[in-house]
């Protein structure tokens, strides 16, 4: 294995330093969407997208736009990096139907390494210990890397959608 063991963790205050460089690293790579990251990219605040989080946890504050949802960093047991970020939707939407139960996204300067496979194989765990049976993932179709990362936790092609004049493919994994 290429990578260091990570764990799952909910974000908490405690973590806003690391989850502001972890941010800001995928923003200084030029990318504007961090997926899996329930709008951390779009949220200037720290403490404003943790409650957003904490509320969409649980079903008596979820907001009524958004799905329960459970998100996660992926940080390195070694050094507590935070490497990665997910989050699971425990239901789907009219706004979900196509893009599904979970995103994640790994930190540039950790990719290549096997982590988008450890974090994926994870969030299945998490997925099938609150009786979820299957996850749908969606990703762009010339995402090779996250196709490749979702077909090793065993999932299967589906359908295709388009997605603002682009393609994107649907896939399935049982749990």
């Amino acid at each position: 294995m290429a990578y260091e063991e990570i764990l799952l963790v909910k974000p908490t205050i405690k973590l806003e330093k690391e989850a502001l460089e972890y941010r800001q690293e995928h923003f200084d790579f030029g990318e504007n969407v961090i997926n899996g990251s329930e709008l951390f990219d779009k949220i200037a605040s720290y403490s404003e997208w943790l409650e957003r989080v904490a509320a969409n946890a649980s079903i008596e504050t979820v907001d009524p736009e958004w799905v329960l949802t459970d998100t996660f960093f992926a940080t390195r047991v070694s050094d507590g990096k935070i490497i990665g970020i997910a989050d699971l939707r425990y239901q789907l939407n009219d706004f979900l139907k196509d893009f599904g139960n979970c995103g994640y996204s790994v930190r540039p300067s950790e990719r290549k390494k096997g982590y988008a496979t450890e974090i994926l194989r994870q969030i299945c765990l998490v997925a099938k210990e609150h009786g979820l049976e299957q996850l749908q993932l969606s990703v762009e179709k010339d995402n090779v890397a996250s196709i490749k990362t979702i077909e090793r936790n065993g999932g299967k092609f589906s359908r295709s959608f388009i997605f603002e004049n682009e393609e994107a493919y649907v896939y399935l994994i049982k749990l």
